[in-house]
């Protein structure tokens, strides 16, 4: 058998391919190639006669997810030795861990006491309930924020503790904490009466259903007996356990990851399931991937010399055989506009140079830095786009879409009562609440009869559901609902509204081509699980603007990495620990191995944080890079580009 689809891999790679049975650590460094290997190792079992439906792969995010597959198909497509014709092929399961948990609700639904079509909440749903369920309580939402409550509530999911065992933990002077309690039990009950989980509860129940019942476990056991974990680094403890459940029976396990892109542990990411992974498994073969393809040996430099000092971490260094590369370029700025004006005279540099503005990003530690960014981007007409705004969030995809989650699922209150007046209907509050406590019998002639074209138009999106494609579902909500009725009266707002869901329109296309009623559930399950990267598919215009959290997985030739000063970046914290020290390191690490081809970094004298205008000294990190390969201007106009002495400056008050 000929080994062509090896030829373009180095030696660790194929190492790490040919490696088919027992547990294997793949320590990936920045653009090494680890989609590449795992995509690789998936071809090589097929073609050593593994039967693709016994190989799960699992990733974080749909565009990491889709990546894999088209590189697998490719593959497989374009071998010469593959006797099976691909098409007659079984796929492998490549899935987000999300979409996996779904997937397992979704086949065994009748044994976790879930509608088949439950609904998936997303985080607004969440805040816009538990906001309710305070306002219901007498405690001002104001006061207490929805929005950090779910974070609460979500971490300790992440940890699997449920709302009795975090009740158990409060003392009876910890008023806030009892509060967080008391919701989240009323949002359990809320979601049990709805046929409702959020993006926790998809993990948390489906890894209990193979924890609690030993039929099911085994059966996926024996269906996944070669899985691969993507960032294994950024698994929680839900995630960790799903994944050793699956894996116990036949122990073929590859993950793949790099403890030095640890940087999620806030949203409950546990750095000790990669230091642990050889204490976990038996005979652990462990894989280092240093070669760096991505970036220039300049920008390597600075990345080894910053991760370096961190102690919890798996020794490696990156190196590449591209060139030395530019120096790293370091603006000091005046103020916070100074550094924003830096960023996009720079960018339009590039721009006007040849560079394609998508291969410009700006990175910044905290969302409140987009502000002044994006005020100068659109002083200077700079296309851009901010990630993290997502299309999916919009109110008028909102409200389409909650149309076909109260269709298929009649328990799913929320998103009824979002859009039983929605466009408007006169069916008001009060009828809304006479609805919820069964006093229909009470509404006049006139207002029945408007509840009941309203259920009329739902059971006719449901068997619409059954029979036509999700584009043509979308379409005639878009004009039976009512809504291009009320958004053309709505001027320039309304006409963007319009565009907005004749996008959606054509998003929801490429479903087209599955059964209705598949394609329906595929719609719906990827559009509540999307990402905030999944939103550059959509929207790939101007440079990126972007926190360094939403920039893992991407790579860019030209990145800025703004703010970097004490106490913004790294940022500070109170009581700070060693851990919390070691993340920020890492996020910068991160930062800097987004970049191909140049490294900007900038920090400002003077930054305006909550009203209060700071006088700023500029990151340790600034300090650990090597000034050989660093050239400094600052708004002076002084520039220092030989790699000795960095330009210092005084500022008179």
């Amino acid at each position: 058998m000929r080994m062509s689809y090896l030829n373009n891999l180095n030696s660790e790679q194929k190492k790490a391919v040919l490696h088919t049975s027992g547990p294997i650590l793949i320590i990936a460094g920045a653009g090494a190639g680890k989609t590449k290997t795992i995509t690789h190792r998936i071809v090589n079992l097929i073609k050593s006669g593994v039967n693709p439906e016994n190989i799960l792969a699992v990733t974080f995010t749909n565009k990491a997810a889709s990546e894999m597959r088209e590189r697998v198909n490719h593959i497989l497509q374009n071998d010469p030795d593959l006797k099976i014709p691909i098409e007659f092929l079984e796929r492998p399961t490549i899935k987000t861990f999300h979409s996996l948990g779904v997937m397992l609700l979704k086949e065994n639904f009748n044994l976790v006491n879930l509608p088949k079509n439950f609904t998936i909440l997303d985080k607004s749903d969440s805040k816009k309930i538990i906001k309710d369920i305070l306002i219901l309580q007498g405690i001002d939402p104001k006061v207490h924020d929805p929005a950090k409550i779910v974070g609460i509530i979500s971490k300790q999911k992440s940890k699997m503790i449920s709302p009795v065992e975090y009740s158990d933990t409060i003392h009876k002077n910890e008023y806030s904490k009892s509060i967080i309690s008391e919701a989240w039990i009323q949002y359990e009950k809320h979601l049990s009466k709805i046929g409702g989980l959020d993006f926790d509860d998809l993990l948390i129940h489906s890894t209990n259903l193979l924890i609690k019942n030993s039929e099911i476990r085994e059966k996926y056991q024996n269906r996944f007996k070669y899985i691969h974990i993507d960032e294994y680094q950024d698994t929680n403890d839900v995630q960790y356990e799903m994944t050793k459940i699956l894996a116990e029976k036949h122990q073929n396990i590859c993950v793949v990851g790099d403890a030095d892109q640890n940087i999620y542990s806030w949203r409950g990411a546990s750095i000790k399931n990669i230091m642990n992974f050889e204490k976990d498994y038996q005979n652990v073969t462990q894989i280092i991937l240093e070669e760096n393809y991505r970036s220039t040996q300049n920008i390597l430099t600075a990345a080894n010399q910053i991760i370096s000092k961190n102690k919890i971490r798996k020794e490696k260094k990156l190196f590449t055989k591209n060139n030395e590369g530019e120096k790293i370029f370091l603006y000091k700025a005046l103020d916070e506009y100074d550094e924003a004006n830096f960023v996009v005279s720079k960018a339009k540099e590039l721009i006007n140079s040849g560079t394609n503005p998508e291969q410009i990003c700006v990175l910044y530690r905290a969302n409140f830095q987009s502000r002044v960014l994006e005020e100068v981007c659109l002083k200077y007409n700079l296309p851009h786009q901010i990630v993290g705004t997502k299309f999916f969030d919009r109110k008028e995809i909102k409200d389409v879409i909650a149309y076909i989650k109260s269709a298929i699922n009649e328990k799913d209150f929320t998103n009824l009562n979002r859009i039983i007046n929605t466009p408007a209907r006169g069916i008001g509050k009060a009828t809304i609440l006479k609805i919820q406590t069964n006093q229909e019998h009470t509404l006049t002639p006139a207002v029945t009869k408007k509840i009941k074209d309203f259920r009329n138009l739902l059971q006719e999106i449901k068997n619409s559901t059954e029979k036509n494609k999700p584009s043509e579902i979308i379409s005639m909500i878009f004009t039976k609902a009512g809504f291009e009725k009320e958004l053309s009266q709505d001027g320039e707002t309304g006409q963007e509204r319009i565009q907005n869901i004749k996008e959606l329109v054509s998003l929801a296309k490429k479903y087209d081509i599955f059964e209705p009623k598949i394609a329906i559930e595929k719609f719906l399950e990827d559009v509540s699980l999307a990402s905030d990267q999944d939103e550059l598919e959509k929207n790939n215009a101007g440079i990126k603007l972007m926190t360094v959290h939403a920039s893992k997985g991407l790579e860019f030739e030209h990145v800025f990495v703004t703010g970097l000063e004490a106490g913004l970046f790294p940022m500070e914290r109170e009581n700070e620990k060693e851990e919390d020290s070691e993340e920020e390191r890492r996020l910068f690490y991160v930062a800097i191995t987004r970049a191909k081809k140049r490294l900007y970094l900038s920090w400002a004298n003077f930054r305006t944080i909550f009203g209060n205008k700071n006088i700023n000294i500029s990151s340790e990190f600034l300090d650990d890079i090597d000034s050989k390969i660093i050239e400094t201007e600052n708004y002076f106009g002084e520039q220092n580009g030989e790699g000795g002495q960095k330009i210092e400056y005084l500022i008179d008050f």
